[in-house]
């Protein structure tokens, strides 16, 4: 008992316990969304959700410059050095506020083009990004804010103004779908992100006057070429990997209409929620002990402790989820929604060697491999596009679940080959 009494009192613990609620109330978030998204907007309103989340996905990336992971890595490691940590603030806002401008200015004069774009002739959306050209500098701001209070080791804060940040969203969600249907859904996924900016600049003023720490003076390029490696895995993963989604669902509603697309962008979702434990306990817990192994015999029982530990536990709970897929469409959505259950087994199928890949993958960052990153990352969304592109052909909407499914296993083969040295 005194054992267990300790290790529930260590911050490690409390810090982890915090997290997982964070991640539930997500979830649970998430999934009351979807809920309201059925319900007010249908199928076809679901694929134009999802065609915006993926734009403002890749836009927000861009807008913060992909900085956020190298933020966290340069104010830990000067948060002493009063001038260092002067010099990675300044440099960092003032670029990703330049770069911000530039993109608002772009979205709020040409929204009929993005539009267009987006959603197709058919909708006059253009309010929605209007809307985005004036949140987007204050989100992107406090993404950066996040990431110096990360820096500064401030974990409790980051969790916390996660979970805050989810119930506003929440409630704002619910507010805007249930008055203004199709177009308060798109504009919640503009505007929640944004709402963070309030309690991020109050959390930052409470350890260090960030007013006065920004100055022109201090504005470095050597911060911007630190900063460069991570800024490329980032944009490329962030970036592009929407943008290919966002080609694939046009294709979709293309090749087999808005309301087919709608269902495979309900299966996203769901696989979403699920797959945020893998990504949680792959940051919280592997990602570190990669980034500390020193040499193949380390690495390798970190690989091998994720694939005897964890994924047995992952494809037990997909199998559950599988035989439960009835239910869950019932719960979280409605009977027009019944259609997606016959997606379920190449999603499930595939996201068991996402997960398996994706253990894989985090020694790219651990290692700052960026340029093997770069190749996979970008041979892996060419073949995803392609497959989808045939597959949907023959096999309708299941053959976008089916191409993600071999998308994923040639991902982990190519890995395991790469790895070859440390898993083996």
């Amino acid at each position: 008992m005194d054992f267990i009494k300790k290790v529930i009192q260590t911050d490690l613990f409390k810090i982890t316990s915090l997290n997982s609620l964070s991640v539930l109330l997500k979830i649970g978030t998430g999934l009351i969304t979807s809920k309201l998204l059925a319900v007010f907007v249908g199928s076809s309103g679901m694929a134009l959700v999802g065609n915006l989340r993926n734009f403002v996905t890749s836009l927000e990336s861009i807008s913060t410059l992909g900085f956020s992971n190298g933020i966290v890595k340069y104010v830990a490691e000067g948060k002493d050095d009063k001038v260092q940590l002067q010099k990675t603030i300044s440099t960092a806002f003032i670029s990703l506020l330049i770069v911000t401008i530039i993109l608002s200015l772009v979205l709020y004069f040409f929204a009929g083009f993005w539009n267009d774009k987006i959603f197709g002739n058919n909708f006059e959306y253009h309010i929605v990004f209007k809307a985005t050209a004036l949140v987007l500098p204050w989100y992107a701001i406090s993404t950066f804010l996040l990431s110096v209070i990360n820096g500064l080791g401030k974990f409790r804060e980051v969790i916390w103004i996660n979970i805050i940040g989810n119930a506003i969203g929440l409630l704002a969600s619910i507010y805007m779908i249930s008055h203004f249907k199709t177009l308060g859904a798109l504009l919640s996924i503009v505007i929640s992100p944004a709402l963070l900016f309030f309690m991020t600049f109050y959390f930052i003023n409470k350890e260090l006057n960030f007013l006065k720490i920004i100055r022109f003076c201090y504005f470095d390029f050597q911060v911007i070429k630190n900063l460069s490696s991570y800024s490329l895995m980032a944009l490329v993963s962030s970036v592009l990997g929407p943008l290919v989604y966002l080609a694939i669902r046009k294709n979709v509603i293309g090749e087999v209409g808005l309301e087919q697309a709608g269902f495979w962008e309900t299966i996203t979702r769901i696989s979403t929620y699920y797959m945020m434990f893998i990504t949680t306990i792959l940051s919280v817990y592997f990602f570190p002990k990669l980034a500390a192994a020193k040499n193949n015999q380390e690495t390798k029982k970190v690989f091998w402790s994720f694939y005897k530990n964890i994924l047995p536990v992952f494809t037990v709970a997909l199998i559950i989820i599988y035989l439960a897929r009835f239910f869950i469409i019932n719960l979280l959505f409605t009977n027009e929604f019944l259609p997606v259950t016959t997606l379920f087994f190449w999603q499930l199928f595939g996201d068991i060697f996402k997960a398996a890949a994706w253990v894989l993958g985090f020694q790219f960052f651990a290692k700052k491999m960026t340029k093997a990153f770069i190749i996979s990352e970008i041979a892996s969304l060419v073949i995803l596009f392609i497959l989808s592109s045939y597959l949907v052909l023959l096999f309708g909407i299941q053959g976008i679940v089916m191409a993600q499914a071999l998308d994923n296993f040639i991902y982990l083969i190519v890995l395991s080959v790469y790895f070859r040295k440390s898993l083996f």
